[in-house]
This record gives C-alpha cells, sequence and structure tokens, in this order.
C-alpha cells in the first residue's frame, strides 16, 4: 500500500473518527469532572480526584488492552473498551444525580478504561500504514482530537441542566451516544487479525528493551509531555473560576481550544517529524510549554489562559507524537503489545499522578505554584534529550534521527 492507496486512508480516517468520538468523552470529563468533585466532594482538595481515576484507569487499561488485542484483533478490543466506556458514562450520571463522589471517581474510572483502550488507535494505524506512513497515519489519527475538543465541552456546556438539580448528569447520558456510533463504525472497518508472527514471535528480555536509549527517550519525552499537560489543564477550571471569578463558558472556551491546541499540529506533526526528525520536535514542545508557563505566571485575563493553553496543546503533541514516533521503532512484532501497554502504562501514569497533585497544589497554594510545579519535568527531558544526542552520536544522533524516521 502507499500513502495515496484509497482503502489505507478509509481505515485511518475511520480510526481517527472513531478517536474523536472517544475523545469527546474524555474532554467532557476534563471540563466537567473538577467541577462536579467540588460540588459534591466533603473536601474540596479532592475536587481533581475523579480525573485523577480516570487517568489510572487509563494507565491500568494499557497493558491488558495491548494483550487482548494481541489475542482478539484489535475490532473486538476497541469494541469491548467502548462497551465498560458506555458503563462508565451512565454510572457517572447516576452518580451525579444521587451526590455520590466515590462512585462518580469508580464511574470516571471506567472512562479512563475506554480511553486507554483508545489510545492504541494510534498504533492501530501504524499497524495498516506503510513504513515510510506511519508517523503521519499516527498524525492523521490524532486529527480527531480537533473534534472532541469542540463537542465535549459543548456537551458539558449544552447537557449539564439537562437533569433539575444535578449539573453534567445530563451531559454524561448524552455522549453514550457517541459509544453507539463508535461499535457502529468498528464493524464497518477492516482491521488485521494478529498474525502468528505477532502471536508467537521471538522476543528480546524485557531489560533488554527497555533500556534502549531511543526507548527511554521516547518515554521520558512523552511522560513529560502528558505531566505537564495534566498538571496545568486539570487545575484550569477551577483556577478561571474559583481563583480568578471567571464564568464556567470561559472555562470551557479555553479547555476547547486547548484541545485544538493538543491535536491541530497534527496536520503537520508527522512531515516535521519525517523532515527533521523527532529530536527537534521534541524540543520544540518543550520550548512551547516554558511559553505557556510564562503566560501564564503573567496575568489571570481569559486571553492568559487561552494563548497560554494553545501553546499547552502544541506542546504536547510535539512531545507525545514525537515520543510515539521512537517507541514505534523500537520493537520487533512479537514484542509490540508488551511496549505498547508498559509505554502507555508509564506515560498515564504519570498524567495520573500530575493530575492528583494538580487539584492539591491549586486549592492550597494557587495557580502559580501549579505552573512552577510543571518547569521540573521539563528539565528531566531536556538532560535526557542531550544525553541522547551526545552517547549516541554515532549510531542515533541528533543528525541520523532523520534518517531513522525515513529508513
Amino acid at each position: 500500500m502507499t500513502k495515496t492507496d484509497p482503502n489505507l486512508l478509509r481505515t485511518i480516517l475511520l480510526l481517527s473518527l472513531c478517536f474523536a468520538l472517544t475523545g469527546t468523552t474524555s474532554s467532557l470529563t476534563v471540563s466537567a469532572s473538577p467541577l462536579v468533585g467540588f460540588k459534591i466532594s466533603d473536601n474540596q482538595a479532592l475536587a481533581t480526584l475523579p480525573l485523577s481515576f480516570h487517568l489510572i484507569g487509563t494507565m491500568l487499561a494499557g497493558i491488558p488492552a495491548s494483550l487482548l488485542m494481541k489475542n482478539v484483533g484489535r475490532r473486538y478490543g476497541f469494541m469491548i473498551g467502548t462497551g465498560i466506556g458506555a458503563f462508565g458514562a451512565a454510572s457517572a450520571a447516576g452518580s451525579i444525580i444521587y451526590s455520590n463522589f466515590y462512585l462518580f471517581c469508580l464511574s470516571i474510572f471506567c472512562l479512563g478504561i475506554l480511553s486507554g483502550f483508545a489510545q492504541l488507535y494510534r498504533f492501530a494505524a501504524a499497524d495498516v500504514a506503510t513504513h515510510e506512513f506511519k508517523t503521519k497515519a499516527v498524525s492523521l489519527v490524532m486529527i480527531g482530537g480537533i473534534i472532541a475538543g469542540f463537542i465535549g465541552p459543548t456537551v458539558a456546556s449544552k447537557a449539564k441542566d439537562l437533569i433539575p438539580n444535578a449539573e453534567f448528569a445530563g451531559s454524561y447520558l448524552f455522549v453514550i451516544i457517541f459509544h453507539v456510533l463508535i461499535v457502529l463504525i468498528l464493524l464497518g472497518t477492516r482491521l488485521p487479525r494478529p498474525d502468528d508472527t505477532e502471536q508467537k514471535g521471538k522476543t528480546r528480555p524485557l531489560k533488554e528493551i527497555f533500556s534502549q536509549p531511543k526507548f527511554l527517550v521516547a518515554v521520558l519525552s512523552a511522560m513529560a509531555g502528558y505531566g505537564v499537560m495534566a498538571m496545568v489543564m486539570t487545575a484550569t477550571p477551577l483556577a478561571m473560576t474559583e481563583e480568578s471569578n471567571h464564568q464556567f463558558s470561559d472555562a470551557a472556551f479555553v479547555i476547547q481550544w486547548h484541545v485544538v491546541g493538543m491535536f491541530a499540529p497534527a496536520f503537520f506533526t508527522g512531515s516535521l517529524i519525517h523532515r527533521y526528525g523527532p529530536v527537534p520536535i521534541i524540543f520544540t514542545g518543550i520550548l512551547l510549554n516554558v511559553l505557556c508557563i510564562a503566560i501564564n505566571l503573567a496575568g489571570t485575563d481569559v486571553f492568559n489562559y487561552w494563548s497560554s493553553l494553545i501553546l499547552l496543546g502544541m506542546g504536547w503533541n510535539f512531545m507525545f507524537v514525537s515520543g510515539t514516533t521512537m517507541v514505534i521503532e523500537t520493537y520487533s512484532p512479537g514484542e509490540k503489545a508488551i511496549v505498547q501497554g508498559v509505554n502507555d502504562f508509564l506515560v498515564f501514569g504519570t498524567a495520573a499522578v500530575s493530575s492528583l497533585l494538580a487539584g492539591v497544589v491549586q486549592t492550597s497554594l494557587g495557580w502559580r505554584a501549579v505552573n512552577l510545579c510543571s518547569i521540573p519535568f521539563l528539565g528531566v527531558v531536556v538532560l535526557a534529550l542531550l544525553w541522547y544526542i551526545f552517547t549516541n552520536t554515532e549510531k542515533e544522533g541528533i543528525f541520523l534521527l532523520k534518517q531513522d524516521s525515513t529508513a
């Protein structure tokens, strides 16, 4: 297949649509769950705990979802994850109606499991693409997040009062429709079944796989990108509505554009990585995150939140997509499931810790402290990249990364 093959493009676009519909639930949760937690929890410092449960669910689902798909295939694996998500959405609505904070956390955990399955859409796209098209295939799937970025907060805002005295319960009931659509789309999508090479192929010891410099840098980049993003993004609705006295509609607007910032670069991120290699793009992502933090420290007008969250999203995209591209180059077919699962476990584990920390820091120390706490994540990646460049110049240095990505 070539990159112009209509069957390939159709499959990737359908995967992108599934990712978009799944992401709608996630962006709804980002917008609404801190506010629901703030309202129905007895301890307001735990307002972001539901979002942490979401990320924990995403983290814990990574390895089981990968191993499940290794045996039953991508299509049925995604359907199982979607069913779990539909249950979580219905349960979330019920927990809001009855003001049960801990049931709400468990419900959001189920939605996190759905998100964990959905993260594998990008790897599914890489599976069906030719080698030279893998990076762009990953980027095309990520474009689906733009749709999610607008629909999720819109559903949160428009349907939040659908059920009287239960803000956002109607929003969670509404997204069940999207889960039904995902199943229908998957039924019409051609995805390859796992072959013998993938299921029974030779594998190296895990220590050997995970000690590869390229794998370490790839995972650290994605971990830091998600860690900073989760820290700042999770605290944003609380900071805007409780500390800066902006309206929820303003916070929803900012989150919408943040998600656009996360996924709109996917139109060109793949081409940039293909041309320059992943390392320079990771450095660019770090710079964008630094600019985000600087803008947040400079003021708390809606414009500050809006512009900084767009930059935050773009920085995440550059670091996460580049990390994914590098990870794809570190495993054989037989190692694919475990490497993908461990990668997502580490990435979303970092995001879960960051989101929980965001709530504690925001409610106790404020918005400025949230941003300052994000800086160490970026520092670690800068050090790792410098180590990678100067210790692997002959094999995988910065000038050869471009060749690696186009080999």
